[in-house]
């Protein structure tokens, strides 16, 4: 049975998660307003990502027997200066999200919960994907600067992203 404090944590998480799924389809929205097709593709398929992860927090607080708290969710921006801020702003954010887990991780070993601190290795693990990729687009970004010609190479880049199955999905 999770403790109270691990269990109040827990759902502090699955409300990030959530959020980040809405910033990223905020993003999505500006980046089909500028017409970066691709970029918005990206960042759609990155808020049904961060959907499936707030639905991991919440399945694993019901597995574990806790009611599941659905907090506010604050409203994301709607735009920013340029696709360069947008993307560091989601680069600054999944460094925000893996601090979170990885303090969940250090809360899960504190109170002795061995179960959840396993559950959590799985979002450890992803976080540093998630940041290297976000961070790569970032530094592809600053490379080309405002050659507009790269610009339009990445956004077609980016339009050809997939979203591999969760775990779940395969076994079934």
């Amino acid at each position: 049975m999770l403790k109270s404090t691990m269990q109040q944590a827990l759902n502090e998480q699955l409300a990030r998660e959530m959020y980040s799924s809405n910033l990223y389809l905020a993003m999505a929205g500006y980046f089909q307003s500028i017409n970066l097709k691709g970029f918005a593709h990206w960042m759609r398929l990155q808020a049904q990502e961060e959907m499936g992860h707030a639905m991991k927090f919440f399945d694993y607080l019901l597995d574990r027997g806790w009611t599941v708290q659905i907090s506010k969710i604050d409203q994301p921006p709607s735009s920013w200066e340029s696709p360069l801020a947008a993307m560091e702003a989601s680069l600054k954010h999944e460094r925000f999200i893996s601090q979170n887990i990885n303090e969940l991780a250090n809360l899960a070993i504190k109170e002795g919960d061995h179960g959840t601190n396993i559950f959590l290795q799985w979002f450890i693990t992803e976080q540093i994907e998630e940041e290297a990729n976000v961070s790569e687009i970032v530094e592809k970004l600053k490379l080309i600067g405002d050659w507009k010609g790269g610009l339009l190479m990445i956004d077609n880049e980016l339009g050809k992203r997939t979203l591999a199955p969760s775990p779940k999905e395969t076994q079934e």
